[in-house]
């Protein structure tokens, strides 16, 4: 069962931390002092707030497990301009997925040499475009793109994605993304004929993963794509492992030091002393913990007179933000300030789809006193909700962000 009782931490002092120096959160939970304080003043709902000294804390936290590794922030996590323009003042690279988010960056200050196109599902527009705005590393999984990006971005740096299983992950990435091994070793090999600069190889072992073991194989395949490259001529020289990093949702997960130690201890396994330059691609793990999305109650109804479990209508649902309930992948911890005795709910949004539904399977629990106009704050919220909400389905509006 899913608790929702949630217990305030002390309060922060207002301040962006410094290195190392995290807002510490509630457990399995996150609503700081500065977020507190704002969801207080009653913001029209829904919406998110995010605390952006947990953003830099997030970051400076990986930096110190990580302090070798490139860091290419994933901008579709979260794409509020006051986090892409933190993390760029911070140093961080970024990781782009469109024209859009290439544009963001750009406007933000960021120079295209700490851009990386991520995205193996390419426009040839969209291609010429990068190239245009001086954008030079490139991944791509397949033939096909592979040729695109002869024609459209000559003489780039290009990474093959692998295919991964991303088992234990809660929010997998498996069979869209990616080639096996021996692809992989042959697109490589075409690459440099066809003009370009075959520099690595990439894999993600699916986001919120939850088991650090799961990076080891691909590592390992990594390393028989570099030797094997080697044999004709070609020395890669990066390592993309990509983001998964988890965050704790319904329940604790490993900390960060034992990802590191993991992805270590993999590098030393498979390169040896001879070991390529590490690339990642953190997303959630940056900015889920600085959010927290508040929403109203809009209905509490029953399906029989006799029915003990509630249906629980939020103004917010998979098409306002919440798509990573898809399936029921990912389980938020929601915190509402009634207290009387739980009891069984189904969790919905607003619309008129019925794919709308968050939690029917998953046993959740709300207070039996919980009322129409009552508000709800889902937790842990930060990343791949605003940007997975709709523009305007139903006519509802797209998720509002507030940036603390």
């Amino acid at each position: 069962m899913i608790s929702t009782q949630w217990t305030l931490p002390a309060p922060e002092v207002d301040r962006i931390p410094a290195r190392g120096d995290l807002v510490s959160p509630a457990k399995w939970g996150h609503c700081t002092h500065k977020i507190e304080q704002f969801l207080s003043t009653l913001p029209e709902t829904p919406c998110l707030a995010m605390d952006l000294g947990v953003v830099r804390g997030k970051y400076c936290e990986l930096r110190e497990h990580f302090p070798s590794a490139a860091v290419y922030y994933a901008v579709k996590a979260n794409p509020a301009r006051d986090v892409v323009g933190l993390l760029t003042l911070l140093g961080s690279s970024f990781d782009v997925a469109s024209p859009a988010e290439l544009d963001l960056c750009l406007e933000l200050g960021v120079t295209p040499d700490r851009l990386s196109y991520g995205n193996t599902i390419k426009k040839a527009v969209d291609i010429a475009y990068a190239f245009e705005r001086g954008v030079y590393r490139f991944a791509f999984d397949s033939e096909a793109e592979l040729r695109k990006l002869a024609v459209h971005a000559p003489g780039s740096q290009v990474t093959c994605r692998l295919l991964t299983s991303c088992k234990h992950a809660a929010w997998p990435l498996a069979r869209k993304f990616g080639c096996d091994l021996d692809m992989a070793v042959h697109l490589l090999v075409m690459s440099r004929y066809l003009g370009l600069k075959p520099v690595g190889v990439v894999f993600h072992v699916g986001s919120q993963q939850t088991d650090p073991t799961q990076w080891g194989q691909p590592f390992q395949q990594a390393a028989v794509i570099f030797r094997k490259l080697s044999r004709h001529g070609i020395e890669l020289e990066v390592v993309n492992a990509g983001g998964g990093f988890p965050v704790p949702y319904e329940g604790s997960v490993p900390d960060l030091q034992s990802y590191a130690d993991a992805i270590d201890r993999f590098m030393a396994d498979a390169f040896g002393s001879a070991q390529p330059r590490l690339m990642l691609e953190p997303g959630r793990s940056l900015v889920a913990e600085a959010g927290v999305i508040q929403s109203e109650v809009v209905l509490v109804a029953r399906k029989s007179l006799h029915d003990a479990t509630r249906w629980i209508y939020l103004d917010v649902g998979k098409f306002g933000g919440l798509a990573e309930t898809l399936d029921e992948s990912i389980k938020y911890r929601l915190h509402t300030t009634r207290t009387g005795i739980p009891g069984p709910v189904v969790l919905a949004g607003p619309t008129c789809d019925s794919a709308d539904i968050l939690y029917e399977k998953t046993p959740y629990e709300l207070p039996l006193d919980l009322e129409c106009g009552d508000r709800i704050s889902i937790l842990n919220a930060g990343a791949y909700t605003s940007s997975y909400a709709s523009v305007g389905f139903n006519g509802f509006p797209p998720l509002k962000t507030y940036c603390l």
